[in-house]
């Protein structure tokens, strides 16, 4: 689906303009076009392609889908490709853009995402003296917004991290613990692949030899590289403290289970004497002390009683009760 195709000269909106005009517009040196598309049909892909010349590679792996972050150098244009994250519910689904950059056009090719850019065209129709740059500076503007949009999903993974310590240390440790770490280290993992590739896509356009369209926008490359550094420090941080939670949770699983043992231990202690002393009572032979005294039966079973008492209140001593 085609979204907006908008005709822009010298920082300035001309016009909205149907894809039959773009080369019309394009035969003035100070003009270019922004496209933007959603979930394209191939016939789509194919039509800009001859608008623009894209090169075919480019334009399989934008009909493909499914890339990695990456950015790929064609002649004169560039190919860059971001992730793009949804929250739905307690998942994170990742959808894609591809963006062909030229000296004269840029097109944007969103897939399975619901988040559009139609906020980043009018930050950029606002400042018409950036957008004199071209295609470069709208790149930036796309770029800046996809890395962005990674600081709240940070948030609420941080938020969602310190509740499972929280339940870890305050509740006992359950299965739905474990697995609630599990899920969250899978989350953290998306964020992760579309983060750390990205590093080395933005690196290319601000340190080193730049594309030629590129120069003079490093400064502004270099501060979404920042953006991308401080969150990989972030999920550096989060998957420490993900590692850090399963190793509790793992010894007081084994916490829990010595407590079990010193416990059951201390309860089969408890039986045992009396089972003790009535076995040696009941081996029926003839000739046993205090088999015909009368008190026999009474000062047995006080004796046990005592020495269950005194095994109590040393397991309780010992916290073993």
């Amino acid at each position: 689906m085609l979204v907006n195709c908008v005709a822009y000269h010298r920082g300035e909106r001309v016009a909205d303009i149907p894809i039959s005009e773009i080369r019309s517009q394009l035969t003035d040196p100070g003009c270019f076009v922004w496209v933007a598309l959603k979930d394209p049909v191939p016939e789509e892909v194919e039509r800009l392609q001859e608008e623009f010349t894209l090169h075919e590679l480019a334009v399989e792996d934008a009909s493909r889908g499914h890339q990695r972050p990456k950015i790929e150098e064609y002649g004169s244009s560039i190919f860059v490709v971001l992730h793009m994250i949804d929250a739905e519910g307690e998942e994170l689904l990742t959808g894609e853009v591809a963006i062909f950059v030229g000296p004269q056009y840029i097109v944007s090719v969103r897939r399975n995402s619901q988040q559009g850019f139609t906020e980043v065209r009018r930050r950029c129709e606002e400042e018409p003296d950036l957008l004199k740059h071209g295609p470069a500076y709208v790149l930036y503007a796309l770029m800046d917004t996809v890395v962005d949009r990674y600081f709240p999903l940070i948030d609420r993974l941080t938020s969602e991290i310190e509740d499972i310590e929280e339940r870890i240390f305050t509740s006992n440790t359950t299965r739905a613990q474990v697995e609630a770490l599990y899920t969250f280290k899978q989350r953290l993992m998306v964020l992760d692949h579309a983060i750390n590739p990205l590093l080395e896509v933005t690196s290319k356009l601000h340190g080193g030899r730049v594309p030629p369209m590129c120069a003079g926008l490093q400064d502004y490359f270099r501060d979404v590289y920042d953006h991308l550094q401080r969150l990989k420090q972030s999920t550096d941080n989060l998957r420490d403290m993900v590692s850090t939670a399963l190793s509790v949770n793992l010894s007081l699983i084994t916490l829990q289970e010595n407590e079990v043992t010193k416990r059951l231990a201390a309860y089969a202690a408890l039986v045992a004497v009396p089972t003790m002393i009535a076995g040696v009572y009941g081996m029926n032979f003839r000739h046993m002390p205090e088999l015909d005294w009368a008190y026999g039966y009474p000062v047995t079973v006080a004796a046990m009683v005592t020495i269950d008492l005194y095994l109590v209140f040393r397991f309780r001593k010992a916290k073993w009760l």
